[in-house]
């Protein structure tokens, strides 16, 4: 069997506390295996360690224990080969939005002219909606919808092998919110690149993800479930709700949440298995773990 693109081994990050007292682990044991071209969604409450985890993925965070393993090799510090969109955009506020993205783009391709990096930063500014002019506004001239553009248009145009996104749309009107998530497909599945995204929106998972991943209430988090949404693509907000697994998918996601996230919390036992346990949505839906196809690894959910 063929090692994953992506390997988060044994992944633990411990607060120390002060003056001396008992640690704040925060989350512990996280194994996961993710491939290239995947797009995966983390799904948890507040303080489950969703950002930290992503913060090590990037390379801005250590882990206490553990490790992250990104194409054979070791992940130790940022890197161009993972791109970040944050929530709060991150832009140069002095810069255009043009010169936004050739400023990445320069770090990443330093033999390139300064026509290809004007050209290619250019290309990704029109895949997102920002031409005829508005390329040449400082972020203070943009909307938040405009801001955001120039986020994901910046963090593609570094052609990560891995996009890092940390709930990019929750600041977002619903009308532009949906909007850009139409953007964000359409650019990834041109690609090959893999996706790794934090969000508390159900919907929006199960519309963007290959998997989505539900993590326990820390502290001792946990990744619990690996969800497989096996929607066709491409998926269409307007229709994708009529698909005959769309609402056993939601119904799964919103009982763990409200429910079993609560009741999972808290320190492992020693032999339970480290790796989340995968589910699947099946006829009738029933829920089925495909490492054991013979019967249902829970009832259907009502």
């Amino acid at each position: 069997m063929s090692k994953p693109f992506l390997s988060l081994q044994n992944l633990t990050k411990r607060f120390q506390a002060p003056k001396g007292g008992e640690a704040l682990t925060v989350f512990e044991n996280v194994n996961l295996g993710i491939e290239k071209g995947e797009f995966v969604c983390i799904i948890g409450h507040s303080g489950c360690g969703k950002s930290t985890i992503l913060n090590i993925l990037a390379g801005l965070d250590e882990p206490t224990e553990g490790a992250v393993i990104m194409n054979g090799k070791e992940v130790s510090g940022p890197s161009l080969d993972r791109g970040i969109v944050f929530q709060n955009y991150s832009l140069l506020p002095w810069l255009s939005a043009l010169k936004n993205v050739t400023f990445a783009v320069q770090a990443r391709y330093k033999s390139w002219s300064k026509k290809q990096v004007h050209d290619h930063s250019m290309k990704y500014l029109e895949m997102v909606g920002l031409a005829g002019g508005a390329e040449l506004r400082k972020p203070s001239q943009l909307s938040g919808g405009m801001r955001q553009r120039v986020s994901i248009a910046r963090a593609f145009a570094i052609q990560p092998e891995l996009l890092l996104l940390d709930e990019p749309f929750g600041a977002l009107d619903a009308l532009t919110r949906g909007s850009i998530q139409d953007e964000l497909i359409r650019i990834w599945s041109g690609s090959d690149q893999t996706v790794f995204m934090i969000t508390h929106d159900v919907d929006e998972a199960i519309l963007l993800a290959d998997r989505i991943l539900l993590m326990t209430n820390g502290p001792y988090a946990r990744v619990a479930e690996s969800v497989q949404v096996d929607i066709p693509r491409p998926r269409e907000r307007a229709n994708i709700i009529h698909h005959s697994d769309y609402y056993d998918i939601r119904n799964h996601l919103v009982e763990f949440l409200a429910t079993r996230s609560k009741a999972l919390a808290g320190k492992q036992e020693e032999g339970t298995p480290s790796e989340p346990s995968i589910v699947r949505f099946g006829a009738h839906g029933v829920v089925t773990d495909p490492k054991d196809n013979r019967k249902p690894a829970t009832s259907p959910v009502e």
